[in-house]
């Protein structure tokens, strides 16, 4: 029986949703596993998928990008934990032939029955070519990044024959944390280093005290760098 159409959208601020999950690494409170970290919760519409494949491996080659970053990274796909552990063979073996040595060590949640995915609006109610031999609608490939009071502060979904961009989700980490930290907002392009703009509730006074340095290009656009451990 194909699961209810969701009757809202989770949007940028809203409270992620807290579940009970089992993954490969055990079960899980989501909210309680994410402690004071942020997140990334990342979906699959099934194991044993190419393109997604492809995207644990890498994000498993990254751990320690995303743990200096404090962020626990977190997968979902439609299926069980034995076809998960099964799939985590492969993605290991073919990542470490690939890119070097790979080993998946986050979770991924098993959603057979889409309760999550439900939850999260994930699912592929519109394409009808994209269900499992149950008829039920796979997962669309989103990603969501959940700061540490549980608020969704981003979200991508992605087509099936796209593979994520992860260095992308990594700067917008970056740029979300430098925002929570200092009063700026960050240009097009911009990376880590680069710089930044002062946030426009930022006055002109206080610009000349928290950015000294700080460009005025148009009263509207102010341009800082900012010192090397911001």
């Amino acid at each position: 029986m194909e699961p209810p159409k969701r009757e809202y959208t989770l949007r940028l601020g809203s409270t992620a949703p807290d579940f009970e999950a089992e993954t490969t690494a055990g079960p899980i409170k989501f909210h309680e596993w994410l402690g004071s970290s942020w997140g990334v919760l990342f979906s699959h519409p099934g194991d044993f998928t190419p393109v997604c494949t492809t995207e644990l491996g890498e994000v498993a080659r990254r751990a320690q990008d995303f743990a200096k970053r404090n962020v626990k990274v977190i997968g979902i796909s439609a299926n069980g934990l034995n076809d998960h552990y099964k799939w985590v063979k492969d993605i290991n073996e073919y990542g470490t032939k690939t890119a070097g040595p790979t080993n998946v060590e986050f979770p991924i949640i098993a959603d057979a029955e889409r309760k999550i995915s439900y939850m999260y609006d994930m699912l592929d109610y519109e394409d009808v070519t994209n269900r499992d031999s149950k008829g039920l609608p796979f997962t669309i490939r989103t990603v969501f990044v959940i700061d540490p009071k549980k608020i969704i502060r981003l979200t991508i979904s992605y087509p099936a024959v796209i593979g994520r961009n992860f260095d992308e989700i990594i700067r917008v980490i970056d740029a979300l944390q430098l925002g929570d930290k200092r009063r700026i907002a960050t240009p097009v392009n911009w990376n880590k280093g680069d710089d930044v703009v002062v946030h426009a509730s930022v006055s002109n006074e206080e610009a000349k005290t928290l950015f000294p340095n700080h460009t005025v290009h148009f009263p509207y656009l102010r341009t800082t760098p900012l010192d090397a451990d911001a």
